[in-house]
């Protein structure tokens, strides 16, 4: 049976977007402060980097309940023992990518627009990250941006959680959590502030006040 995992709070890692400050303590400041699951994102890391970085952040989780999921590389996930992996629309189909990963690792797929979601329903992945919801500056390539209304849309057309990205902050969180999200993925919001711990509270808190939770 699949291991149920938390996704409301959940982490995507950006060491450009860290200010100066390691990695490693951004994410254990996290932690501390209530990040509930973790995905590392490296698109410029080689191979082997990416591996032994994944390592370290799977090593730093081994206490917590928290899962570690791998932006896009399957072959970086199974190499390090991650929990899942998150999947973009040009990444690899899901169908290899699941075969490959077995049934029990957690799968991903990122959304933005109604009709993917329509076609993803039939598609094994647990959940959506749904967005960009705000323009962002993480990603220079995003797509355009759902808003609050496109993400309703995408919500009442998926059969399966939704986790909203895309600059969320603690001041939009709540307006996102009433859409019917089952969690927020946030990367400037924690890895860009002067205390990721402190960030990660006040999220964690916007969240419980709206009574946000997933278990998958």
């Amino acid at each position: 049976m699949k291991k149920q995992f938390d996704f409301s709070l959940y982490l995507v890692t950006d060491q450009g977007a860290c200010l100066g400050q390691e990695l490693l303590e951004v994410i254990r400041q996290a932690v501390r402060g209530g990040v509930t699951a973790v995905q590392l994102r490296e698109k410029q890391a080689q191979t082997r980097q990416f591996v032994e970085l994944a390592g370290k952040v799977k090593a730093l989780l081994a206490d917590t309940p928290i899962p570690l999921v791998i932006n896009d590389r399957v072959d970086v996930a199974l190499a390090a023992g991650a929990d899942g992996v998150h999947l973009g629309q040009e990444d690899m189909d899901v169908p290899d990518a699941r075969k490959i990963m077995g049934p029990e690792l957690i799968l991903g797929l990122s959304v933005n627009a109604p009709e993917q979601v329509q076609e993803a329903n039939k598609l094994e992945v647990d959940y959506f990250g749904a967005g960009p919801i705000f323009p962002t500056p993480t990603k220079k390539d995003h797509k355009t941006p759902l808003g609050e209304q496109g993400l309703q849309v995408v919500v009442k057309a998926s059969q399966k959680p939704v986790v909203a990205i895309g600059a969320i902050t603690a001041e939009n969180c709540p307006a996102v959590c009433k859409k019917g999200v089952a969690g927020i993925a946030v990367v400037s919001a924690i890895c860009s502030a002067a205390s990721p711990e402190k960030a990660a509270r006040e999220l964690k808190a916007c969240l419980a006040a709206q009574g946000t939770k997933y278990p998958l």
